[in-house]
């Protein structure tokens, strides 16, 4: 059921969690640690489509994670400005022929499978391959920031992002990112960490402010997440206990206000 008076407080509203005093630092250290381009594979396939190219691009993430990006790009004597989508929360990227009006209209695409998700993406030894289903807000975040499982993510995007810009087809001046949910907190991630996407569409994004979800009770999915972990241990919300658990949910979610105050005042 809608509730009126919040509602009319998001008009206005701008975050309930202050930034963690660390948190520039924080991810400038850890995105210093994947700058060296990492090894990668890019397979082209012929699905005998004129006009257009197909690749399939793999690449070793961090904490031995497999990232797995499809990419559709114009048949053109030029470089093509170029689009990273980001799927849902428990989704995959398009399919090929999802990507292929983007081309139509002089665009590259790329779509990634966010790792331990429903796609070929892997989060090294932690998970199998396919639909983990639930537990990915959580992960890692008892533990403390260093091993939150959307650290990885994050740092997928920024290797992603800087692999694709490397690309001789690729006008890297003209890069844009691009999702919904889960993949519009990703597109916003993508322009925090990395500077070369120069343009964000994100819509209706996921991800952010924890603790606000927890004092307004919205238990739709995925922030039931949240509310089933609580129930089985007992810590003060308004605390956020313990401080691991603290301050890893507060490095995760504020990534993408990072980019909030570059990119959409």
């Amino acid at each position: 059921m809608k509730n009126p008076a919040l509602l009319e407080e998001i008009k206005t509203y701008l975050g309930r969690d202050e930034v963690p005093e660390d948190f520039d630092a924080f991810w400038d250290e850890e995105v210093k640690k994947v700058s060296v381009l990492p090894a990668y594979q890019l397979e082209e396939r012929d699905f005998h489509i004129p006009q257009v190219k197909c690749y399939e691009l793999t690449f070793e993430g961090t904490n031995e994670g497999k990232v797995y990006a499809r990419i559709v790009l114009p048949k053109t004597g030029e470089k093509v400005p170029l689009i990273f989508h980001f799927h849902g929360y428990m989704g995959r990227g398009w399919d090929w022929a999802d990507m292929l009006a983007y081309t139509v209209a002089g665009y590259g695409v790329v779509s990634m499978d966010v790792r331990g998700q429903s796609g070929y993406s892997q989060d090294g030894l932690r998970s199998p391959l396919g639909n983990t289903v639930k537990g990915h807000i959580i992960r890692g975040a008892v533990e403390g920031r260093d091993q939150l499982f959307y650290k990885d993510v994050y740092l997928d995007i920024y290797q992603l992002i800087e692999i694709v810009a490397s690309l001789p087809e690729i006008d890297e001046k003209r890069l844009s990112s691009y999702g919904a949910s889960q993949g519009g907190a990703l597109a916003l991630v993508a322009a925090a960490l990395n500077p070369r996407i120069q343009k964000t569409v994100a819509i209706y994004p996921f991800l952010s402010d924890f603790r606000r979800v927890l004092e307004i009770g919205n238990t739709s999915e995925a922030y039931d997440e949240l509310f089933r972990y609580f129930k089985f241990h007992d810590y003060p919300v308004c605390d956020l206990q313990p401080p691991n658990l603290r301050q890893g949910l507060s490095h995760h979610a504020r990534v993408c206000s990072r980019s909030h105050e570059c990119f959409c005042q």
